[in-house]
């Protein structure tokens, strides 16, 4: 299966689960392709070519499974059972050996994160504010790379009152949003 028919299966499979399930807006169902899809893909010119992506608070995949699909290995977490069990079936019908599902909260597996994997960034979409994502990773020392809405610099100024960080905010491509690159966080 190329990556097109891979698109167009995941698409169909996020048709199908959101009748069972709020996975997704249902006002963005008639716009997977830009609104979640190439969103999502857009993270692709940022990113290490190595990394291995982390992707927080997966929900429906987004950005971890588009990624998986351009080649990234992607570990994408999840807490809440039935977006596990979606995330399980798309993984298994799209043949995605490179993705892993952790069924679990963000937390917990930070905490079992192996120190000497330095080719591990994080990734988030529509997860928590830019100050609690922190909270959850900047120990690691990691960079990390979010799909943010235009209410960014406020929670960039909000999260500056509790970390130093570097960061670039790049307008997106698909919407009012940015990319937003977070390093050296102390």
């Amino acid at each position: 299966m190329n990556n097109k028919e891979k698109f167009d299966r995941y698409e169909s499979l996020l048709r199908q689960w959101s009748k069972r399930m709020n996975l997704v807006a249902p006002s963005t169902l008639d716009d997977i392709k830009t609104r979640h899809f190439a969103d999502s893909a857009q993270l692709a010119d940022v990113l290490p070519k190595n990394a291995h992506i982390v992707d927080l608070g997966s929900g429906a995949g987004f950005p971890g499974v588009v990624l998986a699909i351009m080649g990234w290995r992607v570990t994408c977490i999840e807490s809440i059972n039935k977006k596990v069990l979606f995330l399980s079936d798309v993984k298994e019908k799209l043949g995605l050996d490179n993705l892993t599902i952790y069924h679990g909260r963000v937390e917990n597996f930070v905490a079992t994160l192996p120190h000497e994997n330095k080719n591990i960034v994080f990734t988030a979409r529509a997860f928590a504010p830019l100050v609690k994502i922190l909270d959850y990773v900047a120990k690691t020392k990691r960079p990390i790379f979010l799909l943010k809405g235009r209410q960014i610099p406020a929670e960039i100024d909000v999260a500056k009152q509790y970390y130093k960080f570097d960061y670039e905010l790049i307008p997106s491509k698909t919407g009012d949003g940015y990319i937003v690159i977070i390093k050296n966080c102390r």
